[in-house]
């Protein structure tokens, strides 16, 4: 009999500590090991316990969620989904927990009314699962110390691409930072990102990784023109396509709205090939699921260019397996390599 997922679930809410145990209880998989109300008893069952997952709170008494989840990352690194307010304070700590090594996090106003309980169940257990069996694989906190080499399928010609593009979902921020800030100023193209989250998040993920980069980096707007050397990201809860009236801008938008995300990799892609045609470069990074695919098969079916992320520093390698497994992917690279190879490419 395999070993089941423990977790540890921090909160000083005794409501919401009931409430996540509710979601996760009837798990055969998972164990309940501890509950803490406050950051300081997270540290110490953290050591005591050895959790596979920990669900943290970020406002608590004693100590907040971003200190614990610092000390947790020094003393014993474990995987961590953050509990985060839908407030724009929520989204800015949240961001900068991501930041610090958080995988992932689950919205508070999505998460413990009854009714909404049973709609973030099978998401938030499919991620505890995948995160745990890549955190028990010691993976997840190697990532940045493991050498990994890319493999190149297929040399890209000289396309003079114009535009880049990046679809990623679980593990994003912290794989963002490493990337966006380490892409050329001399960037010659615009890069279009679509990071699966909700709203305010993406403006703050923004903030955070322009203040760090060498590019600007900013929230799309809706009607704004497209500038070469900017990245935009769109924002959550809407898509992102191009128009064209004479000048290319940008349209923020709620439709198509029968698609599984918003925004979604694969509307964003569709658009960018409808755009830039063979002169697009797609880059699938971590992620859950496949979004992302279909938009790749269809830059492919015109000779566009398509980078994936390598399984093993990817914290879900669901969205870039995909591209892999569909026998998609030009070239499959860890994490370190890929902004080093755009700004190869368009630099």
């Amino acid at each position: 009999m395999k070993d089941k997922i423990k977790i540890l679930i921090v909160d000083d809410s005794a409501f919401m500590r009931k409430s996540l145990e509710i979601i996760l209880k009837d798990e055969v998989d998972f164990e309940i090991v501890g509950k803490a109300k406050n950051g300081l008893e997270a540290v110490e069952l953290n050591n005591k316990l050895r959790p596979d997952i920990i669900t943290l709170d970020i406002e608590m008494p004693v100590m907040d969620g971003l200190t614990a989840l610092q000390k947790i990352m020094v003393q014993r690194p474990t995987a961590v989904i953050m509990v985060s307010s839908l407030t724009s304070e929520g989204a800015e700590a949240t961001i900068k927990a991501l930041s610090l090594g958080a995988v992932d996090f689950i919205p508070k106003g999505m998460s413990f009314v009854n009714v909404d309980i049973k709609k973030i169940k099978g998401d938030l257990v499919k991620k505890i699962k995948q995160i745990a069996v890549k955190s028990r694989l010691s993976v997840f906190n190697a990532n940045r110390n493991e050498v990994a080499h890319s493999k190149i399928f297929k040399e890209p010609v000289n396309k003079n691409f114009r535009a880049v593009s990046i679809g990623i979902s679980t593990g994003g921020p912290l794989s963002l930072k490493e990337v966006i800030p380490h892409i050329s100023e001399n960037l010659k193209t615009p890069v279009f990102i679509v990071q699966h989250m909700p709203p305010k998040f993406t403006f703050s993920l923004a903030q955070r990784l322009d203040n760090a980069s060498r590019v600007k980096v900013k929230e799309a707007e809706n009607d704004e023109p497209v500038e070469n050397g900017v990245v935009y990201i769109a924002p959550g809860g809407k898509h992102m396509t191009l128009k064209n009236n004479g000048q290319l801008r940008i349209k923020i938008s709620d439709f198509p709205n029968n698609t599984i995300f918003r925004p979604s990799v694969d509307v964003m892609l569709s658009s960018l090939v409808d755009v830039y045609g063979d002169k697009l470069i797609s880059t699938i990074m971590t992620g859950m699921g496949h979004d992302g695919t279909e938009g790749v098969k269809k830059l492919k079916r015109i000779g566009g260019y398509s980078i994936a992320q390598d399984e093993s520093t990817s914290v879900i390698y669901g969205m870039p397996k995909s591209i892999v497994d569909n026998g998609i992917a030009d070239a499959i690279l860890p994490l370190k390599e890929i902004p080093e190879f755009i700004n190869k490419l368009v630099g």
